[in-house]
């Protein structure tokens, strides 16, 4: 083997490890049906983080008051965070419970829910909390899968975290396709490994218990992934409800989607730093495979990358194997990896119910994954776990 060919194999071995991975959750994520409804027992406190969403807070409340769970067993709450327009009293005039809080100092989403889990166990009232954002709409039958796992024995749960407004744009049938990804495709493959299917910061539910037994101390930008790996830690798997779902809605415009990417694989890069291989270390070490996943979905960087590199390898690859004549070992390793991301992307978009639609949208990905990387390498433009409030884009009532 030459030594070019060597070194590409070398190059190629990460690649082939990420792409194995997901290859592996592909394999597993194929869709279950919905299991039986419980009798309500439970009580659940429904969360709502806001940051100025006088606009559009009262649909989301009037959502909520609608899902399938005894009105004396739940109640909607919604913190008012340094906020500077009428939320709070949106929010009051649609029924839910309102608190407000201001501090210039320590500001972000992870103030906000540490506020409110701490009221709600302050309370007493309820026997878990689930948080939901302030532009989301959910399903129904949203408090019956969390306490169908709940009384099961999980201490923290995962809805299906999808698109509100997929046809809006190229961008949000992108977006679409990519949560789902992400979002169904991955945590799927990971409930049937048994370990955690992370946390997507909306449609997560947690016990009373395991707050107080974990504190909600996560301050990131990317807190909920933050808050995930001190679950990991402390022994617990966030478990899927794939039945149900939270809908969130997402930017088509190019500067609000630069914004918001910035944030969440600004976020996700700086986890990984910190946490990716002592995470691996640690779960080795122990024998743990909730850990050990935990830092391989770190581990696998952010999907433009790994597109980028085994596209990069393919073409390094082909030209060595034209060159000496004969098909270099690093090429079958590049074949591999991109047979094995073809698949996952596919699987992605058939779970997504995009259709026709979804295939013409995946002929923007590679312009959307040059966009990608382009954000990653300039400079981000928000302060470290900043509220910073995304543009909405669908119509209010």
């Amino acid at each position: 083997m030459m030594p070019l060919d060597s070194l590409l194999v070398l190059l190629a071995l990460p690649v082939l490890a990420a792409a194995g991975y997901l290859l592996l959750l592909t394999l597993l994520s194929g869709e279950k049906e919905a299991p039986a409804r419980v009798t309500p027992r439970l009580k659940f406190d429904v969360i709502i983080p806001a940051h100025n969403e006088e606009a559009g807070i009262a649909r989301t409340v009037a959502n909520l008051s609608r899902v399938d769970w005894p009105v004396e067993q739940r109640r909607i709450i919604v913190v008012a965070d340094n906020c500077a327009d009428a939320t709070a009293d949106r929010a009051r005039e649609a029924g839910a419970t309102v608190l407000v809080r201001h501090n210039q100092e320590l500001r972000g989403k992870g103030y906000a829910l540490q506020l409110a889990f701490e009221q709600s166990l302050k309370d007493g009232f309820a026997d878990a909390v689930v948080v939901v954002d302030a532009d989301t709409e959910v399903t129904p039958n949203l408090l019956h899968a969390y306490a169908l796992r709940l009384e099961a024995g999980a201490q923290a749960v995962q809805a299906h975290y999808g698109v509100l407004n997929p046809h809006a744009s190229w961008r949000t049938e992108l977006m679409t396709i990519f949560l789902a990804l992400f979002h169904k495709v991955r945590s799927m493959g990971r409930e049937r490994l048994g370990v955690s299917c992370g946390l997507r910061g909306n449609g997560m539910c947690f016990t009373h218990a395991v707050i107080r037994q974990v504190p909600h101390e996560a301050f990131s930008i990317v807190e909920d992934l933050e808050y995930g790996i001190r679950l990991g830690q402390a022994g617990h798997r966030v478990h899927y409800a794939w039945e149900a779902e939270v809908l969130g809605e997402m930017v088509s415009n190019e500067k609000a989607a630069r914004s918001q990417r910035r944030r969440w694989d600004g976020g996700r890069m700086a986890m990984m730093r910190t946490y990716g291989l002592p995470l691996l270390t640690e779960g080795l070490r122990k024998g743990d495979k909730v850990l050990v996943d935990l830092a391989m979905d770190l581990l696998v960087p952010p999907m433009s990358w790994v597109v980028l590199s085994a596209g990069l390898l393919a073409v390094a690859s082909g030209a060595l194997s034209l060159w000496q004549g004969h098909l270099a070992l690093s090429a079958y390793a590049a074949a591999a990896s991109v047979g094995a991301i073809t698949l996952y992307v596919l699987r992605g978009w058939w779970v997504s119910g995009m259709g026709v639609g979804g295939l013409k949208a995946l002929a923007w990905a590679p312009f959307y994954v040059a966009w990608k990387i382009w954000l990653m390498m300039s400079r981000p433009e928000e302060k470290k776990g900043e509220w910073v409030r995304t543009a909405r884009e669908t119509p209010k009532p």
